[in-house]
């Protein structure tokens, strides 16, 4: 009895052995070595980006955008798996990655990626494909090369254009920048980051929606209403489709519009309604541009002649891309007319801090009407009385 006690003892161990060198060779329970590994050859990835070296790049993986993305002055690059999904010599990672781009960005963006991987001859793990997550936006990078053109306040990256077409682009942003600082103030970024993709598809893509979402608008701008100064810099992404067919004029109005929601993000909150967000960015866009009210408000002046004044100031729904084009540009037209009546009666000074005393609310409830009170001296009935006959005063 007591040697087969022994025996058995003795074959425990050996089994116990046996399961250790499976592992240790990477069998089917070496889960947490395999994603060490992977991470590591994350980590050297990170090092061969930054570093611009296309042969440390290479020994990671296939190239893929790396080529695209030589010219982009990133700061940073940092990925962080998540998950690993493992099939034998295969497995699919799901990575975190931030980046910041050198001068603008004051925190990195943080983007999902899907990298698709499998074990070289000699064990090691290799990037056969690295592309954006599932519901995740592309990165510029990933339409093609992207040509960088640096100005004194902006920074512009495109696709599918020359540092020379792109050069038009630098010197709208440059002029509007200043333009924007001059009504709002000095205390934000003063520069900007602007997106060039090759097409409304490209623009799509980088903003992870459908195509036909975004047709016929010029241009947007992404980032968090509200975020803190330490927020990844906003990005302009324009649409060349219908920002191409804009005359001088035009595209100077759409980048300095833009550049307006950079400038005012960190007073724009949940409280902000978006007649005020985007009529703002528009009497600023419209300063100086020659425009009268009957040139930059065509559909408001058309329905106001015909009697159809509004009776209520624009509604957020009226602001969907997707919607009436006719209803989204009298929405537009309407809250540029009411900012432009503040700063007419109130004074800019006071149009600013009626900005500000909007979004520094706690909720949108109230938010308009305290600021009316508070900053103007009046309530929303006699403010949108007045707003209607000013609409009819400018247009009819």
């Amino acid at each position: 009895m007591a040697g087969r006690r022994r025996a058995s003892r003795h074959g425990i161990l050996a089994l116990c052995l046996l399961l250790v060198s499976l592992v240790a060779c990477g069998g089917a329970s070496g889960t947490g070595t395999a994603k060490a590994d992977v991470q590591a050859l994350l980590d050297r990835r990170s090092v061969a980006v930054l570093d611009r070296d296309r042969a440390a790049f290479m020994q990671t993986g296939a190239l893929d955008w790396f080529e695209n993305a030589r010219g982009v002055p990133f700061a940073s690059w940092a990925y962080r798996l998540t998950g690993l999904h493992r099939d034998g010599a295969e497995a699919t990672a799901d990575v975190e990655l931030k980046y910041r781009i050198q001068g603008y960005d004051n925190a990195p963006v943080t983007v999902g990626r899907t990298l698709t991987l499998s074990l070289d001859a000699g064990g090691e793990w290799y990037v056969d494909q690295e592309k954006p997550a599932k519901k995740s936006a592309q990165q510029l990078w990933d339409q093609g090369e992207v040509a960088v053109v640096r100005g004194s306040s902006s920074l512009v990256l495109g696709v599918g254009r020359s540092s020379a077409a792109l050069r038009t682009y630098v010197d709208l942003a440059d002029r509007a920048v200043p333009a924007v600082s001059a009504e709002w103030g000095t205390r934000w970024a003063r520069h900007v980051v602007v997106l060039v993709p090759k097409s409304l598809d490209g623009m799509a893509g980088l903003l992870g929606s459908p195509a036909s979402s975004y047709r016929g608008i010029a241009a947007v701008t992404t980032g968090e209403t509200g975020a803190p100064a330490s927020a990844p810099a906003d990005r302009i992404i324009v649409n060349p489709d219908a920002y191409g067919v804009l005359g001088s004029v035009g595209k100077q109005v759409v980048l300095t519009h833009e550049t307006t929601h950079v400038a005012t993000r960190d007073h724009t909150s949940a409280a902000t309604p978006l007649w005020l967000s985007e009529g703002y960015a528009d009497w600023i866009g419209y300063l100086d541009s020659g425009r009268s009210p009957v040139q930059a408000a065509p559909e408001l002046w058309r329905a106001v002649t015909e009697g159809r004044t509004p009776t209520t100031l624009p509604k957020d729904a009226d602001f969907g891309f997707s919607g009436d084009a006719t209803k989204l540009a009298q929405a537009y037209e309407g809250g540029w007319l009411a900012c432009r009546m503040i700063a007419q009666r109130w004074g800019t000074d006071q149009l600013r801090a009626f900005y500000q005393a909007v979004g520094g609310h706690k909720q949108r409830a109230g938010a308009v009407e305290d600021a009316l009170k508070s900053v103007l001296d009046t309530n929303l009935d006699d403010f949108t009385a007045q707003w209607r006959d000013y609409l009819r005063a400018q247009l009819d």
